[in-house]
């Protein structure tokens, strides 16, 4: 067997930046375990698979480890390779998916995604986060991650965690945000539970990070920054409607078959 397969650099104009994701095509669903070993085998933070349904296309997220429930940079690339690799002409997506339905538009240079917002909820610091993390924490907040506010985008760029700690931490991933410079807010995202220590662009944590941000800024529309060693760039406008809708660039970095 034969199935084509796309490396797409989500949240970014350029290749080598923003958040790699793959992309498999496929006319018919495989087994679940053939499809989490490919996303192992791939060893990227997330691997999109689409089959057409109806009039949209069923769509499902594998990092390394586990399917999730929600991915932003993996459904950015998937709708990349939709518009152009593979000819789809209409100008919105529609993706069904473990979270309800998402739609991606075209948006000149952007593809913007419709997606639900999740508000954060404040919560009790527990023990050794702040030592897991390794810096002081401001405030805490939760939806399936932890949100992590802290002094300034100097703290966020100098986190060096220890994983084997975070882990502990019954949550999908953690996310340290700050208030930017050139951008409205800046962040990074630790998910050593789901096998990714860290993240480069995590587009599903800007459905809770937008709208603490929309809200203690005072703006609806807002220019985030996400990543340490490797940064991706994301536009995110939160409706009063209970949706957020996250905007980024791709770049294509490779496409090739995988043989099965």
């Amino acid at each position: 067997m034969q199935l084509p397969i796309y490396q797409v650099d989500a949240f970014s104009h350029q290749v080598l930046g923003g958040n790699p994701a793959a992309v498999c095509p496929l006319q018919d669903w495989l087994d679940d375990s053939t499809l989490q070993r490919i996303a192992a085998e791939n060893n990227l933070s997330e691997t999109a698979y689409f089959v057409r349904e109806g009039a949209g296309y069923r769509l499902r997220w594998f990092t390394p480890a586990v399917e999730v429930d929600l991915c932003g940079h993996a459904t950015l690339a998937a709708a990349w390779v939709l518009f152009n690799e593979l000819g789809e002409s209409s100008e919105t997506l529609r993706f069904f998916t473990r979270s309800g339905e998402l739609r991606v538009r075209r948006d000149g240079a952007f593809l913007a995604m419709d997606f639900p917002l999740v508000d954060p909820q404040p919560c009790a610091i527990p023990p050794g986060l702040s030592s897991a993390l390794g810096c002081e924490i401001e405030a805490l907040y939760r939806g399936e991650d932890f949100f992590v506010i802290v002094k300034d985008a100097q703290v966020v760029e100098g986190l060096a965690p220890d994983f084997a700690a975070l882990d502990a931490f019954d949550v999908r991933g953690i996310s340290v945000s700050a208030p930017g410079h050139e951008h409205d807010f800046v962040s990074r995202w630790f998910g050593p539970r789901v096998g990714v220590n860290e993240d480069p662009v995590t587009g599903s944590a800007h459905t809770s990070l937008a709208p603490y941000w929309a809200k203690r800024l005072g703006k609806t529309l807002l220019h985030a920054r996400q990543g340490g060693a490797r940064l991706g760039q994301l536009r995110c406008e939160v409706r009063d409607n209970g949706r957020v809708i996250i905007s980024g660039e791709g770049a294509l970095y490779l496409r090739g078959t995988i043989f099965l």
